[in-house]
């Protein structure tokens, strides 16, 4: 069930991000220019850039990604490799060896591309929210 949902959650995601370019393009095509609308749809893409990501990453651990293959056979004490625990949030993996020493691989550019978008678009979505609340008490015809 995880890896149907993940899958969903990332080819929504995929269609999501051209969508809402699209939408900006058309924006910004036909004035006059509304910036919280144009503050929301590009929390909207990084949100879904986020999310893109995220899985990506997911199904790259639940599938025996990149980080098997950094553990070596044996660590510098000479114990050998016993087993590996993988944690889907952050994503990554520890190698764990019989004298019980564990070594762990942490994907930065994947926790980095999932973090910054993350958090733009939450800036961005409080943005939108502010400009919104503030266009509609300022009365018209004053600038």
């Amino acid at each position: 069930m995880p890896t149907l949902l993940m899958g969903l959650l990332l080819l929504i995601s995929v269609a999501a991000v051209p969508a809402c370019i699209l939408v900006i393009v058309l924006m910004l095509r036909n004035p006059p220019i509304s910036l919280p609308k144009i503050c929301a749809v590009l929390a909207l893409i990084f949100g879904f850039s986020a999310m893109a990501v995220y899985c990506y990453g997911w199904f790259s651990v639940a599938l025996g990604g990149p980080f098997p293959e950094l553990c070596e056979d044996t660590n510098a004490s000479g114990a050998q490799l016993t087993s590996l625990k993988q944690d889907y949030w952050p994503l990554r993996n520890a190698c764990i060896y019989s004298d019980g020493s564990t070594v762990e691989h942490i994907s930065t550019s994947i926790n980095a591309f999932v973090y910054v978008p993350a958090g733009l678009a939450v800036v961005l979505t409080c943005a939108a929210a502010f400009l919104y609340r503030r266009a509609r008490h300022i009365p018209e015809g004053t600038s």
